[in-house]
């Protein structure tokens, strides 16, 4: 067994589509109730990057490659490859992982998807990807890829943010270097917001989807209250568990949703969330299960060896997730 090997995250890879809109100037917003157009134009991001003519998985492709090339891995050494289910799958039945697999030329690894959690879905991959690497002695490296494109022509998603697209690859050792090891990570949910948000497609053109929160009420005041609460719970066993005090640590990201999502939450649970989310979030919109493999990769160059971080991660499905990652001292540095 290899249980007592540290699990690291060796290197991040993004990819964004070279095609840049700024949000003031997108289309679909002037279609919406004023209300909603005010409320989308003040959620504190810029612009987005538009993946016309990509799929989830060429995105998710597009990070893959670049992941490997820059840890210097050759395909068919992976040992394992997690795609995170994207928002909306090209193909009903159809595979999106094996599509994946082999369009890498990844034939060796063993190969799945993990999903259905929301942006908290790249969390359950770590979780699925430690688990790996710490149980199977054979198993050394495995490969977390998480894609993101707008499921619908509308990208402003009510009452909450507005999405972009882009990928990220995350290559997880055991080698116990890279940029951070992971301490410890919890990841909970709640099926009694299953959905809350949804797009209703069957007997619908895809023209005319539509994201929707059945209950806007319910996400603003009730599941607000209810994340709170998990994340003071979640935080205080994580911290305990391994030593150590909030004030302790060096940097506390999340996803990026808005300003006003991370002035809510600096206030509710007494942190300072890093300048770099409230950076990406102006630059590229949300990005889903993609956030957090960002401002993991973006906030690294400004950490010390031995700096201990704590990534929160949420959905409205509803799932919560808080990672407790220390910063290795021979890693690359991060950075644009």
């Amino acid at each position: 067994m290899t249980g007592d090997r540290p699990v690291t995250i060796e290197s991040v890879a993004l990819w964004f589509p070279g095609d840049e809109a700024k949000v003031a100037s997108l289309q679909e917003l002037d279609e919406l109730p004023i209300a909603q157009r005010e409320h989308a134009l003040s959620l504190g991001i810029d612009t987005v990057r538009i993946g016309e003519g990509h799929s989830e998985v060429d995105l998710a492709h597009a990070a893959a490659a670049e992941a490997l090339r820059k840890s210097g891995i050759d395909a068919t050494q992976l040992d394992a490859l997690l795609l995170v289910e994207g928002r909306v799958p090209q193909y009903l039945l159809a595979s999106e992982a094996t599509r994946l697999q082999r369009k890498l030329g990844a034939s060796r690894a063993f190969t799945s998807t993990v999903g259905d959690l929301g942006c908290v879905s790249i969390s359950a991959a770590f979780t699925f990807a430690a688990a790996l690497l710490r149980g199977d002695p054979r198993c050394h490296n495995v490969l977390v890829v998480a894609a993101a494109k707008s499921p619908t022509r509308s990208r402003y998603r009510s009452p909450m943010t507005l999405l972009g697209d882009g990928a990220a690859a995350v290559l997880l050792t055991r080698s116990g270097t890279g940029l951070y090891e992971i301490v410890d990570q919890t990841v909970r949910s709640d099926g009694r917001y299953s959905d809350l948000f949804r797009i209703d497609y069957r007997d619908v053109r895809a023209a005319d989807w539509v994201e929707e929160c059945a209950d806007e009420p319910t996400y603003s005041f009730r599941l607000a209250v209810e994340s709170r609460k998990r994340f003071t719970e979640i935080n205080a066993e994580l911290l305990a568990r391994n030593g150590l005090e909030q004030g302790a640590l060096s940097a506390f990201l999340m996803q990026n949703l808005s300003v006003g999502a991370f002035a809510f939450w600096g206030e509710a649970l007494d942190v300072t969330i890093d300048p770099v989310c409230r950076g990406n979030l102006a630059r590229f919109g949300h990005l889903g299960s993609v956030d957090i493999a960002l401002n993991l990769e973006r906030a690294a160059g400004a950490q010390a060896p031995g700096d201990h971080v704590l990534v929160m991660n949420s959905s409205p499905v509803a799932a919560w997730s808080s990672a407790l990652l220390r910063r290795l001292p021979d890693a690359p540095r991060g950075g644009e």
